[in-house]
């Protein structure tokens, strides 16, 4: 089972990690609702390296980002869910508006990001993670399966899909 910690504590979390020769992998997101497009995701990324640490935005963020009725989960709750994984080693939550300030505290090996980033767009954290030598990898999304999907479909009434009926 995962833990959270601190922002504050991720240095020393880095070191004892580096002294151990562990390899990390560092993604961040809100993971509200939690589906099985982000345990695919996550997991995937925990094959990356030794140790998965998932930042977590704070609600305010989300807010800012996502609108006034999200997240539907507050951060406490969606980092709890988060430590419960397997493949989830440590959350951390993050109030910014990127993952920067994880990144630098941080430092990973690896820096993973869902397929809605690429070459063309990369992740605002890509010349945080290459400044501290690290590498970023973008992960396929898993098609039609978003939060933004399963609040669609409930806010519809939940109509059953096709294959259900």
């Amino acid at each position: 089972m995962g833990q959270i910690v601190a922002m504050a504590d991720l240095p020393a979390l880095r070191a004892a990690l580096i002294a151990a020769g562990r390899r990390i992998v560092l993604t961040n997101g809100y993971f509200d609702l939690l589906h099985i497009g982000h345990l695919r995701y996550l997991q995937q990324a925990r094959a990356l390296g030794d140790v998965l640490v998932v930042g977590v935005n704070r609600d305010a963020t989300a807010q800012r980002s996502k609108g006034s009725g999200r997240p539907i989960l507050p951060e406490d709750e969606r980092a709890e869910l988060l430590t419960g994984l397997s493949c989830v080693d440590y959350v951390a939550l993050f109030s910014e508006d990127t993952a920067d300030a994880l990144v630098a505290a941080l430092q990973p090996h690896v820096y993973v990001k869902g397929g809605d980033y690429g070459d063309a767009s990369p992740p605002p954290e890509a010349p945080t993670v290459r400044a501290h030598g690290g590498e970023v990898v973008i992960l396929p999304l898993v098609e039609g399966r978003s939060t933004t999907g399963i609040i669609e479909r409930i806010i519809q009434g939940y109509p059953p899909p096709a294959d259900r009926a």
